[in-house]
């Protein structure tokens, strides 16, 4: 099975049947083996009413009490083999299943990693979480037809050889079957792949709506439009309702026929052998063996039908995932060098300039104009920043990512321990993965201490029950928010970028909080770049250079206080949240 740190491979993105393969061929020595010990478990399976009739024949009828318990030993022996090969089969299709299913998890992981800031702008929210939560198990459970489907094939073919030595009618009978249920199962299969996928793409839409929804709650509730937004959702879970209605419907269709045909075909079987041995064309042990061989076709029957309603919302999962790997990150067209050491960087959109080495604040009436600016510095949209007055660009992605970093106020956190949250890459110990805990803070110069001291994290972390090792829910839920507001911030210190871009990361914090975070941010940041978005009088007050923005542009620049002085709307935007604190 993949191992955790195991490259997945490259995925075949060029439809969902080759996705689908590419799965099997990754793990082609475990596929065969479990079509193997599939195929012998059925045969073997069709082996017992063959024993079960010579025994009959041989010793009941012929009172031959020798053969009679060799064969019956044969049978004994025959089925203990058959139980082991049925656990040995069982365990290595799980094997197979679970290597899908992890492979499948690590291929999605790692391009979304690789679209970076691209993803949310190509592809919504609620289509990675139905791929994560359906998909992925859809897909593994397909593979199920690499032991038992294979097994069901050879086990047909294996019974038709053994019915022909009794019948040749019957035979035919049961070669016929397989075309019949075809016809009857095949329009089934078409109607399920299109319900299905028309049904995963509805929950991917109420997904991202409910994402949506509880996100920006307290916004629609405060604007009188939470109950519009309700009856929308409402109305999208009645149209998934319904479409689930129609895909439950063709599968209880599938479900139905994949338990009728069977047994139909068992009991058309059965009733001819029984007028052929009336007649005295069968033997009692042919009759037997006949009925005992039908008895064992119902599964290999029952695997050929659920076997297609697998495959069938596999390859539609399939497809989805496969539409994901063929969206493409924006194209890095950078081809010139970034600037040697650090240098301005200019806006010339919004007229921003921030200076290397210092702390520049931009304070706006509209938050996301600051913000907007900030995305541009970042190169998170298009741009039109100069960094050392070459176009932003025209430099190579990599090389702007590990020299400019910007932390989000909504930035994700992952599940795990705390200290796998903020340090997630300077783990000590084995030096192999960089997975154990950080050493122990041995002075001021540690960094992950230093970093948690200038977020103001430092007594947070030490009233929780286990520190460090305290575990933390996914987007860190059981903290408050200002609490992970701190551990954000903590992260992004101790990333130790040149320049540091942060919107509003002080938002969460109370005033005492905010002004030790305002009053360690600029010491821990001396001789680097950082930019940041407020309109916090605590954290303008001791940045270097104030922009102040109007319509998205700099309207003035200056030091906090001399704004204060000369600006009456920059004086009237700080001192109303001067009150919000005081308040």
């Amino acid at each position: 099975m993949i191992d955790a740190y195991e490259d997945p491979g490259t995925p075949d993105a060029r439809g969902g049947w080759r996705y689908l393969w590419w799965l099997v061929r990754c793990q082609a020595g475990r596929s065969a083996a479990g079509a193997l010990l599939g195929s012998v478990w059925m045969v073997l399976l069709a082996a017992t009413p063959f024993l079960m009739a010579r025994a009959v024949d041989e010793g009941l009828q012929k009172d031959d009490r020798g053969a009679l318990v060799l064969w019956t030993g044969l049978l004994i022996v025959v089925g203990a083999f058959n139980a082991w090969l049925s656990i040995m089969r069982h365990r290595t299709m799980t094997r197979v299943r679970m290597d899908a299913n992890f492979r499948t998890v690590k291929v999605v992981v790692g391009h979304a990693v690789r679209l970076g800031a691209a993803l949310p702008r190509q592809v919504r929210t609620g289509e990675i979480v139905t791929i994560g939560v359906g998909d992925v198990a859809q897909i593994s459970s397909a593979l199920t037809v690499v032991g038992p489907g294979v097994g069901a094939v050879a086990a047909y073919l294996a019974v038709s050889t053994l019915l022909l030595t009794v019948s040749v009618r019957l035979t035919v009978v049961v070669l016929l079957g397989m075309p019949l249920i075809a016809l009857l199962v095949g329009p089934l299969l078409r109607r399920l792949q299109d319900t299905e996928a028309e049904y995963r793409e509805r929950q991917g839409l109420l997904t991202a709506r409910i994402g949506d929804l509880a996100g920006g709650l307290r916004v629609l509730n405060g604007l009188g439009g939470k109950g519009l937004v309700a009856d929308a959702f409402r109305r999208d879970s009645a149209r998934l309702r319904r479409q689930g209605y129609r895909v439950g419907s063709v599968t209880s269709w599938m479900q139905a026929l994949g338990v009728g045909l069977p047994t139909l075909y068992l009991a058309v079987v059965t009733w001819m052998a029984a007028r052929t041995a009336a007649q005295g064309a069968l033997t009692v042990g042919e009759l037997v063996s006949v009925y005992g061989y039908v008895a064992v076709l119902v599964r290999p029957v029952s695997y050929f039908v659920d076997w297609g309603y697998q495959l069938g919302r596999g390859v539609v999962a399939a497809r989805r995932v496969v539409a994901l790997l063929r969206l493409e990150p924006e194209p890095d067209t950078g081809t010139r060098e970034a600037p040697a050491g650090p240098s301005v960087l200019y806006d010339p959109e919004s007229g921003v300039r921030v200076l290397p080495g210092r702390l520049t604040a931009l304070v706006s009436a509209r938050p996301a104009d600051a913000t907007a600016v900030v995305d541009r510095l970042g190169r998170y949209g298009p741009s039109g920043v100069l960094w050392g007055g070459v176009p932003l660009n025209d430099i190579p992605l990599p090389q702007v990512r590990a020299r400019i970093l910007m932390a989000e106020q909504e930035a994700d956190l992952f599940a795990g321990r705390l200290w796998e949250v903020v340090a997630p890459r300077r783990g000590v110990g084995n030096g192999a993965t960089g997975h154990d805990r950080p050493a122990p803070a041995d002075g001021p110069h540690d960094a992950l201490s230093k970093a948690l001291h200038t977020s103001a994290a430092e007594d947070m972390v030490q009233a929780l029950p286990d520190g460090l090792d305290s575990p933390m829910d996914a987007q860190a839920r059981n903290l408050s928010g200002g609490q992970r507001q701190r551990v954000r911030l903590a992260r992004a210190l101790l990333a130790d970028p040149e320049t540091l871009l942060l919107t509003e990361p002080t938002s969460a914090l109370d005033a005492h909080t905010e002004a030790r975070v305002a009053e360690r941010l600029k010491a821990a940041r001396t001789g680097r770049t950082t930019v940041l978005t407020t309109t916090s009088p605590l954290l303008l007050d001791r940045v270097d250079t104030v922009h102040y923005l109007v319509d998205g542009k700099v309207a003035a620049t200056g030091t906090h206080r001399r704004l204060l002085t000369e600006e009456p709307g920059y004086r009237a935007l700080v001192a109303r949240d001067s009150e919000e604190v005081l308040g």
